[in-house]
């Protein structure tokens, strides 16, 4: 059995060394890079080819890649780097590192073609300039083949326990047993149509009943389709962090977290319902942690000079990637403790080992956004990846997000006064053009018919100075400077994607008290996010998009950009309606002209239903400043309810002790906003919780941005008002309404607290398995 790796992998993992340095930034988006490529190859003669595949071997390793170009003519092999800024600054072990892949190439292409000795050729291309510095070194055959077997002979020992690993967590997945001693209802329907849409190379919309078991339902037939694909990874994507526990505890069920560790027997279950016979699982599983919430000192610069975690990290690297390989559970806090114990910086020790890792836990940005780790790793090392969705619906607005950008006026301001010297001029422009935008109408929002070039250009240049300045002056991570330069960087690659898909406003700011020297907030605003997702969904082996709430199947096919012939299908819930009373109050309207008229009523209504059964209760509105009114009044007029409010700003202590009050037999009444992190992905089976109320249809505000949306929305696809208001809020109404029924023998009650859920419209929308709705 060969070993396969990309010539960068290899070069990356034996020819890295020194410090993490993150000064020089060879490329700020990838679509300058490639097009940097284009341009030098374009500049050649006719006889020059490009993107050349080579592959070659060295005793069980298989090594592949494609070298940028090659001129038979003068026998020189190019490789190409675009960069910004002096590339005098450019850290030594990087040079290095470029020249160990282009030696690589080098060997690959004599041995292929017979060549006794070749030019190997570096050269370093600026987009800002446009011009090349080419690097070149007259080497024979022998001395490419002499890199080549020492870097391979460096990475042999870690290829071989790789080898080894992947055959036990092979033969352990292929005898893997469902952890339980039967499915839930529902769970075995679910886990079969995972397993085939895998085994079928396709994409999977499965809308599935909250409380069926859909994180386990779905990890466990993808670990069986693991060897017989094969896969070489599993990435779990997730919107929500509930959604990443929810995962780690399926794989626990599985064995995954006994490797390696004290007292876990073979036989030795982790829970009381867990199948006795469920044995250890060999699986590396990863959580990825943002990088701000990962950095152990935000006050410093990622480079050797500043932060000592970077200092010779590339050194005490491979002691750190064995001891994360040996351990195999890498959460977050097992993954922190391994880095500080080797004194290496936690967050891209994850990103090493999203190499190595079989199982991947991490936000969907990993795959879907512009930077996309997960994604730019798999095309790099061609991997076959299986990919799983948690909460799918949130994708639409998460994907937008993504490919969206804003420049504000009032941050801009505020890091004037701060500006090195070096940086004033180039952002003084930037101030000038931003300004002249502002003053160019009189109105408070507005859509632009083009682009605003004008602001582009002297944002790329101020972005080019910046990057050139961080060269030699280090930046903290959650400094004014730094933000604003990934700000203006991510504003310049959406701009160069921009398109129907997207509209670009300018909404006038004013600061405080003054009314001159306007600004404006200046955005690209994506609607549309599917011809960014299209193409990661083409780049997996397949995979499933599961939520409780994936309907209308065309609202998401539409949104979403999913392949063509994807499944979509709904599995019938395990619930009975008995378990559920629905009531509408068919006479209430919780619009924002009768919300003062509303919260008696609203008040009234949960006090009785409180009354009338007691136990725990969630209520949801629209906004904060709804909820604390109705909080209020139930607190005036019935002072002997409990309650208790969900903060605009919670931290995860906050958010537990909120959680927390949900005791099993306790007696109470919630106050969360409807869409928020109380609506979705929290479980509180049995008695902790017994009934929800929903005072909104969760449509969002109508104001000109959502306007603006709904036109365009309209334009494309010719449902408008739907895609842009009501299935959106009444997917939060249905995701919050599901918090209540979670189990088999749980009970409970929803009231829908307006008129309009009466309408055959929404009637529609809401789950099958509902009973009918009490009009009251």
């Amino acid at each position: 059995m060969s070993y396969r790796i990309a010539v960068r992998a290899l070069c990356e993992f034996a020819a890295k060394r020194g410090d993490l340095d993150l000064r020089f930034t060879p490329s700020p988006s990838a679509q300058a890079g490639i097009a940097g490529h284009q341009l030098v190859g374009e500049r050649r003669g006719e006889r020059y080819e490009r993107e050349v595949a080579l592959r070659g071997s060295y005793r069980h390793l298989e090594v592949r890649g494609r070298a940028d170009g090659y001129d038979p003519a003068a026998n020189r092999l190019e490789e190409i780097k675009t960069h910004r800024g002096d590339l005098s600054r450019q850290p030594a072990n990087q040079r290095a590192l470029h020249w160990a892949q282009a030696k690589v190439y080098g060997h690959l292409l004599c041995a292929e073609r017979g060549l006794d000795q070749l030019t190997v050729t570096l050269t370093y291309f600026d987009i800002v300039s446009q011009r090349e510095t080419p690097l070149s070194e007259s080497c024979s055959a022998d001395e490419l083949r002499e890199v080549f077997e020492t870097l391979c002979q460096a990475f042999l020992a870690w290829a071989q326990q790789e080898l080894a690993h992947r055959r036990r967590r092979d033969r352990a997945l292929q005898a893997l047993r469902f952890p339980f001693a039967g499915f839930r209802d529902g769970q075995r329907p679910l886990a079969e149509t995972v397993y085939k849409s895998i085994h079928t190379r396709r994409w999977l919309m499965l809308q599935a009943p909250t409380g069926i078991g859909k994180t386990l339902g779905t990890l466990f037939p993808m670990l069986k389709a693991m060897p017989g694909e094969p896969l070489d990874k599993i990435f779990f994507l997730t919107a929500r962090n509930t959604g990443q526990r929810l995962a780690l505890d399926a794989l626990r069920s599985l064995g995954a977290e006994r490797q390696g560790l004290v007292g876990a027997g073979p036989g030795e279950p982790w829970c009381d319902d867990i199948d006795s016979a469920v044995q250890a699982v060999p699986l590396r599983v990863l959580t990825l942690t943002s990088r701000d919430k990962a950095c152990e000192h935000p006050d410093k610069a990622c480079h050797g000079d500043s932060c000592p975690l970077a200092d010779g990290f590339y050194d005490r690297l491979p002691e750190a990637r064995v001891a994360a390989v040996e351990r195999g559970w890498l959460d977050r806090a097992g993954l922190r403790d391994i880095a500080l114990g080797h004194e290496i910086c936690p967050y891209y020790l994850g990103q090493e080992m999203a190499r190595w890792a079989d199982v991947v836990i991490g936000d969907v940005n990993y795959w879907f956004d512009f930077h996309a780790m997960l994604y730019a790793l798999s095309q790099q090392q061609q991997l076959q990846v299986g990919l799983l969705v948690d909460e799918a619906h949130n994708l639409v607005e998460r994907g937008r997000g993504m490919y969206s950008a804003t420049l504000d006026h009032a941050a801009f301001r505020r890091l004037k006064p701060t500006l090195p010297a070096a940086l004033k001029r180039p952002l003084s422009r930037v101030a000038s053009v931003w300004q002249a935008l502002a003053e160019e109408s009189d109105v408070e929002y507005r859509v632009l018919e083009t682009l605003p070039g004008k602001l582009i250009n002297a944002l790329q240049q101020a972005v080019s100075q910046i990057v050139e300045y961080q060269s030699e002056q280090p930046i903290a991570l959650d400094s004014e400077l730094q933000r604003f330069a990934f700000d203006a960087q991510h504003f310049c690659r959406v701009a160069d994607v921009f398109g129907d898909h997207s509209i670009c406003d300018v909404t006038r700011q004013s600061p405080r008290g003054r009314q001159r020297n306007t600004g404006a907030r200046v955005t690209l605003r994506n609607v549309v996010p599917a011809p960014f997702l299209a193409p990661r969904f083409a780049a997996a082996h397949g995979g499933t998009l599961f939520s409780a709430t994936l309907a209308p199947e065309a609202y998401y096919r539409d949104l979403l950009g999913v392949p063509d012939d994807a499944l979509w299908m709904t599995l019938a819930s395990p619930f009975q309606d008995s378990q559920l009373r629905v009531t509408i109050a068919a006479r209430l309207s919780t619009r924002y002209t009768d919300r003062e008229s509303s919260l008696t009523p609203l008040a009234d209504r949960i006090a009785d239903q409180f009354r009338a059964t007691r136990g725990n209760y969630l209520a949801f509105f629209s906004s904060f400043a709804y909820l604390e009114q109705v909080a209020d009044r139930l607190a005036e007029r019935h002072p002997e309810v409990p309650i208790w409010r969900q903060a605009s700003r919670m931290d995860d202590d906050a958010r537990e002790a909120f959680l927390g009050r949900f005791e099993t037999s306790g007696e109470g009444v919630g106050f969360a906003v409807l869409g928020g992190i109380f609506g979705e992905g929290i479980d509180l089976p049995g008695d902790r919780l017994i009934g929800a109320f929903v005072a909104t249809l969760g449509l969002p505000q109508v104001n000109p941005v959502n306007e603006q949306m709904r036109a365009r929305l309209q334009t494309l696809y010719g449902h408008g008002y739907d895609y842009a208001y009501f299935f959106p809020g009444m997917q939060k109404v249905v995701q919050a309404a599901g918090r209540v029924i979670r189990s088999g023998t749980d009970e409970g009650v929803i009231h829908l607290l307006d008129d309009r859920f009466a309408r055959r419209e929404a009637q529609a929308l809401l789950p099958e398995w509902w009973p009918p709705a009490t009009l009251d």
